[in-house]
């Protein structure tokens, strides 16, 4: 469940909602009835001429969180502190927080409860596993078995709604090796080698002695590159064992 107010330093999606000389009041999307103000010093790096050049009533827009006035239920606020992939990454998560939420609501009314139970039950706890809900829902769309520890009423409506509403984007790496082998039984060698990898997701095709290529999906590039580079030195590793040439070149 979302907490009440933000905390100092963290980022927040704003809406404006009035533009003056000497600042900006907005609307924080994702607490209700909190309200932040951006001064003008802090719009935008250096002197700004003219604050409607940077902000204009209704931009949506991500600012960092200053200072809190808990009883006003008013923040200050940053924009000049936050960078485009700041941005970015934070109106993306804003938006799958949005649609999880939604898709909550639909498992909550499948399996007869309301929305709060279904947080209550096991929302808040997917999304303290996760870090968000909506991370728990791409899991479950493409995981099988999908938390194989949990038995439970909800489980299958939410694999189900998770399955038919969300897309989980894949990136592809790959690159090439060159695997050869001396020996009189260099061929069987070969094939073991190129088994050695451990990893199943690891897809290794022949495109022309002593050439292959080696391609690799996953969900983001980080876990790609660090499953590709076990594989990778599985494969060389077993290839110097047992007198085979192996050299691996990245795409």
């Amino acid at each position: 469940m979302k907490k009440n107010l933000p905390e100092s330093g963290d980022l927040v999606v704003v809406t404006i909602e009035e533009v003056k000389n000497f600042g900006a009041k907005a609307r924080l999307e994702e607490y209700p009835g909190v309200e932040g103000y951006v001064h003008v010093a802090e719009v935008a790096t250096g002197w700004v001429k003219h604050i409607r050049d940077h902000l204009r009533e209704g931009q949506r827009t991500v600012c960092k969180v200053l200072n809190v006035n808990e009883s006003r239920r008013n923040v200050e606020l940053s924009l000049k502190r936050v960078n485009e992939h700041q941005r970015r990454d934070k109106i993306s998560l804003w938006k799958n927080d949005q649609k999880a939420e939604k898709l909550l609501e639909i498992v909550a009314k499948s399996i007869g409860i309301d929305e709060d139970r279904a947080w209550n039950e096991f929302g808040t706890d997917l999304e303290k596993q996760y870090g968000n809900l909506y991370a728990a829902f791409e899991e479950a769309s493409v995981a099988d078995p999908w938390l194989p520890e949990v038995s439970a009423k909800w489980k299958p409506a939410f694999q189900k709604v998770a399955r038919e509403n969300v897309s989980v984007p894949y990136v592809k790496i790959g690159g090439y090796l060159e695997v050869y082998s001396l020996e009189p039984d260099g061929v069987e060698r070969i094939k073991k080698t190129l088994e050695a990898s451990g990893n199943e997701g690891l897809e290794i095709s022949y495109v022309g002695a002593p050439r292959y290529r080696v391609t690799l999906k996953d969900t983001d590039y980080k876990t790609a590159e660090e499953s590709m580079k076990k594989g990778i030195n599985n494969i060389l590793e077993y290839a110097k064992k047992n007198q085979v040439t192996a050299e691996f070149t990245r795409e």
